[in-house]
């Protein structure tokens, strides 16, 4: 067997997360990711039949039967995941439809995955739906994204609009808008629902007074968008009380969807 810890999907795990924590994304225990792999990511660097343990999920996920993930643990701190990997990290395949995942690396101290774990997979289904190459969920507590929760109308095409508004590479980085959902417990399979169901329209769901999920191909994109959405919230709240001179208007958005090749979502500018 390879080692695990040299597998490019391991690798990028490591770095994601550690910048992550460098951001002041992922503050103590805050924040999860993770990462679908395919039978073939992760040949030759695990034994399929070594099971090490059989973890429930508490949910249901027909569609994502078989399917692999890294995913962080719960109650771990990212900025020791570069340290201690095997103890910060888990890879499982889920079986019976989802509701267990079998362990196959990982969770060395005997922990388990994310408490998030059931939103992220519910997430993961919702997205495969729209784009089959999106592999990544990524939830963290960016902090003007948060303090925008606060102060903002939580209307999602106002708050989109507001993004957009505020920084040229916001409507070409998420033309398909922001979601955002009213404050709701955590770590509950009815948050999990309700994010997924906004999923199906936007790869970006804001948790107000709580932070943000992100959808994506591969962690760096995904990484990308939030850095994107968050730095349009940290203008707009450097700016918020302060009276607005210029702003960029819906015809220079519209030249930056034809310059850029993306659609704007449906109905969001005049």
């Amino acid at each position: 067997m390879k080692d695990i810890l040299t597998a490019p999907f391991m690798v990028e795990m490591i770095r994601t997360v550690t910048n992550m924590y460098n951001h002041g994304w992922d503050e103590r225990n805050g924040g999860n990711v993770s990462l679908m792999l395919d039978e073939k990511d992760v040949a030759g660097y695990i034994d399929p039949e070594n099971v090490l343990r059989v973890i429930p999920t508490g949910f249901s996920a027909p569609s994502l039967e078989g399917r692999y993930f890294l995913v962080t643990g719960t109650g771990k701190y990212f900025k020791n995941v570069q340290y201690a990997p095997d103890v910060n990290l888990g890879l499982v395949r889920l079986t019976d439809g989802g509701a267990n995942a079998q362990l196959l690396w990982g969770f060395t101290d005997g922990g388990r995955f994310t408490s998030e774990f059931p939103a992220h997979m519910m997430s993961h289904a919702a997205r495969l739906t729209v784009n089959p190459d999106n592999r990544v969920i990524m939830h963290c507590h960016p902090a003007n994204l948060l303090a925008m929760t606060y102060v903002h109308d939580l209307n999602e095409k106002a708050f989109t609009r507001t993004l957009w508004q505020m920084c040229t590479e916001c409507i070409v980085v998420f033309p398909d808008g922001v979601n955002v959902l009213p404050w709701m417990l955590c770590g509950t399979n009815e948050i999990g629902e309700a994010t997924a169901e906004k999923m199906l329209s936007a790869r970006l769901v804001v948790w107000s007074q709580h932070g943000i999920y992100g959808a994506g191909t591969d962690l760096d994109e995904t990484f990308g968008l939030i850095e994107t959405a968050e730095k349009g919230a940290e203008i707009y709240m450097k700016i918020a009380h302060l009276p607005l001179v210029n702003t960029i208007t819906d015809e220079q958005m519209h030249q930056l969807e034809k310059r850029f090749g993306v659609t704007a979502r449906e109905g969001y500018l005049s």
